[in-house]
């Protein structure tokens, strides 16, 4: 399968790319994304034949399906990191929490959040290819906390690989900020900058598109790649947990094959949200797409008016800090899909240079048939926290705990709800001990202890050890000194 433009295509890049093409080189015309140029048709005969199927059988159809162009040993290493999981053949459990209530556990990999499912195989690919073609790359990643650790992680020691991760400084909790410090590969450079996320991810994609940088990496023998979501190589695997846990509710006996489900997803970069929408566009039979956000609502207020408004919108620090952004990336994808390239470049050109853009009626109408959305600020979030595990009996996180509004409030039909749990209790545990117990101020390592005392809930060994390990990457820079702090880092 070939990959096209978002914005469409300037003359200068070839009209179409292979999927490892787009995968090594992720930015496109007009600064736009790659996507592929139509999207497998799966179907209920595709979800009847993987009735009982592992996860990563289900993941090697979905990617033979888009026929992309990496070798099958590649592919089965690269899914083989599934197996370091808590429980290699279910690294992704549904959970029945309520009535019309499941949660999709996708925080049991190694870095305790969703991004293990897409960037644990997606490493082992990208440095495959740059071994294969005997080049070198500098990767980048931009994080609001879950990302880093989990690129960091899946990159580190790699060969033909070098790693610089860009978090917000007091952006992230202890416990992501210390799983990205801490790490001392001689391949990984993890920079803090005086900023929030959108400005670090802002910061990559100045970065993936500047002529001088590219031309000061060439000098160097390095090519450019990304890690982040505008990267489909990320979002490929982010397809396929949707359509597990929608085969989970099969297997559990809740529905029936062809019975339409919700998908209630944390907002964040819309990665997560992205990959649902193409699996409900493949045949995944979704009634609607829910988008939870905190007090960063700005996608709330894009579902519901048509409206995407920046202006006089700063981020707003909250307790669910993975959420605290406001520019999500792949939302242009989708505005891609329902509109073509030409609508898209001149939403995005509207958004860059004016702050704003508007859907005309028609467009929002279509943009509501798919999607529905809420918001929840922290009171919402500790509320859900708490009153989840005192009925019943089950902790979550507060990126989760958005969601638990939007099941409430944005269903229109009595039909089950797959809210997906990107993060485990351990990565906000000041937030989640507060909110359990009324405590406010404790540092992450006494609310870990004391989460675990209340719940009986151990500290997973790779989150007790890191408060034991000497910092490796103390960097914490200025916006401005970004790229000087990379080419000395090479």
């Amino acid at each position: 399968m070939q990959f096209i433009e978002t914005r469409g295509n300037d003359g200068h890049r070839p009209a179409s790319v292979s999927f490892s093409q787009a995968m090594l080189e992720p930015m496109a015309s007009f600064g736009g994304l790659y996507v592929p140029e139509r999207l497998p048709a799966l179907g209920l005969p595709f979800l009847e034949a993987h009735r009982n199927s592992d996860y990563k059988t289900l993941a090697r159809a979905v990617l033979d399906a888009y026929a992309i162009d990496i070798e099958p040993a590649v592919i089965d290493e690269a899914l083989a990191r599934y197996d370091d999981f808590d429980d290699p053949a279910q690294p992704v459990p549904v959970v029945r929490v309520d009535d019309e209530l499941f949660v999709a556990e996708l925080y049991h990999g190694p870095t305790r959040a969703f991004k293990d499912m897409a960037l644990q195989p997606f490493g082992v690919v990208l440095s495959r290819l740059a071994q294969a073609r005997d080049e070198h790359y500098l990767i980048l990643a931009a994080t609001s906390g879950d990302t880093g650790p989990a690129t960091l992680e899946t990159f580190k020691d790699q060969a033909n690989v070098k790693v610089a991760c860009l978090y917000p400084d007091g952006g992230t909790s202890d416990v992501q900020r210390l799983q990205m410090v801490t790490e001392d590969a001689a391949n990984l450079k993890v920079i803090g900058i005086h900023g929030d996320f959108d400005d670090a991810q802002t910061a990559l994609k100045s970065l993936l598109s500047s002529t001088r940088f590219q031309q000061a990496l060439g000098e160097r023998d390095t090519r450019l790649s990304a890690a982040n979501s505008v990267n489909f190589g990320r979002i490929v695997f982010q397809q396929i947990y949707h359509i597990h846990s929608y085969l989970e509710l099969v297997r559990q006996g809740r529905i029936a094959i062809g019975d339409k489900v919700y998908l209630n997803v944390p907002s964040g970069n819309f990665g997560n949200a992205l990959g649902g929408y193409y699996a409900m566009k493949m045949g995944l039979p979704v009634e609607k797409i829910l988008i939870s956000s905190n007090a960063n609502n700005v996608l709330t207020d894009w579902i519901k008016t048509g409206c995407y408004d920046l202006r006089g919108r700063d981020v707003i620090t909250t307790s669910s800090p993975a959420m605290d952004i406001l520019k999500s990336s792949n939302v242009e994808r989708v505005l891609f899909d329902l509109f073509g390239a030409q609508r898209t470049r001149e939403l995005m050109q509207a958004l860059d240079e004016d702050g704003f853009y508007q859907l005309s009626e028609e467009e929002t109408a279509h943009l509501q048939a798919i999607f529905a959305a809420d918001h929840a600020n922290d009171e919402d979030v500790a509320s859900a926290i708490r009153e989840t595990f005192e009925k019943r009996g089950y902790l979550i996180d507060p990126h989760t705990a958005t969601c638990l509004k939007a099941h409430r409030n944005a269903r229109d039909q009595a039909l089950p709800d797959i809210v997906y749990s990107t993060a485990e209790w351990t990565k906000f545990s000041p937030t989640i001990a507060q909110a359990l117990t009324g405590k406010t101020g404790a540092h992450d390592i006494d609310a870990l202890k004391a989460i675990s005392e209340k719940t009986g809930l151990p500290i997973p060994p790779m989150i007790a050890a890191l408060f034991e390990r000497p910092i490796a990457q103390p960097t914490v820079i200025d916006k401005a000194d970004i790229e000087s702090e990379i080419l000395a880092f090479l």
